[in-house]
């Protein structure tokens, strides 16, 4: 069984640097093989491209645009008046999965709009989502791309999300019907949501092109206290086949470097993966 190739989120590792490509400095001396980052866009992609390469990595996600902030947007996938805003964000994406080498794009769903009833506006969220992913799937298939939906927390993170179970997600996975877009697994959402994680484990990985881990319910390592066992989990999806990417997206709860303990050891005992994409 081949050994799960881990990924450095340099979004949420090593907040201790400043940067961008100082953080992949640091993803690259500590042993990843590759990372992701969920916006890139403050940083030119040439520069980013460059650090990575030189760090010994490949990157292997990123996010679309997350909209106005300011105006508590988070992802525009599937927002109401939003399209064309959405489908520049995408053309942005791309621009820079381009030029980073970065197979995939993960398509923020974005938020139920503030003051809405989310059973109200459920129907007319998933429609525009459809349009928009119909899009973007087309637009990814040019370049050989492939797009993400993730399902986030409604409990704990982000209760406005519109996309926040698997179920949801695969049911509109399969309205879509595009073979590159694909689902993005972050264990910590779906605990929080479902819980059930081998059933649904084994019952969505087919669609699966990413996986994300951290604890729950302090989002910190994978061995910091907490409600997931991850060397069950880990087996599991080696088990599974899993071949893809397991992203740490997770909050280090002191030195990032020294929180990586629990993956020494994994690697200690797996072995690493050999190379490939």
């Amino acid at each position: 069984m081949a050994p799960l190739r881990f990924s450095a989120n340099v979004s949420w590792l090593f907040p201790e640097l400043p940067g961008l490509p100082a953080r992949l400095r640091a993803a690259g001396s500590s042993g990843f093989e590759a990372a992701e980052v969920a916006w890139p866009y403050v940083e030119q992609p040439e520069a980013l491209e460059r650090a990575a390469r030189e760090a010994g990595l490949r990157l292997v996600l990123i996010n679309t645009p997350p909209g106005d902030r300011e105006k508590g947007e988070m992802g525009l996938g599937a927002v109401p008046g939003r399209q064309a805003a959405f489908r520049e964000g995408l053309e942005q994406a791309v621009l820079y999965a381009k030029a980073l080498g970065c197979p995939r794009v993960h398509l923020m769903a974005g938020r139920v709009p503030q003051g809405a009833d989310r059973a109200a506006v459920r129907s007319e969220m998933e429609t525009v989502f459809l349009e928009n992913l119909r899009h973007a799937a087309g637009v990814l298939a040019q370049e050989s791309l492939v797009g993400l939906l993730e399902p986030i927390n409604t409990r704990i993170t982000d209760p406005r999300y519109f996309l926040d179970t698997p179920q949801q997600a695969a049911a509109i996975l399969q309205k879509v019907g595009r073979p590159n877009l694909q689902l993005q697994m972050d264990l910590f959402h779906w605990q929080i949501m479902d819980g059930n994680l081998t059933g649904n484990i084994r019952e969505f990985l087919p669609l699966v092109g990413h996986v994300q881990v951290a604890q729950v319910p302090g989002r910190g390592e994978p061995d910091s206290p907490g409600e997931l066992n991850f060397p069950y989990l880990f087996q599991l999806l080696e088990d599974e086949g899993y071949r893809g990417f397991v992203g740490c997206e997770y909050r280090p709860q002191g030195d990032t470097v020294e929180g990586l303990n629990w993956l020494r050891s994994y690697w200690d005992r797996q072995g690493r993966p050999q190379a490939g994409r």
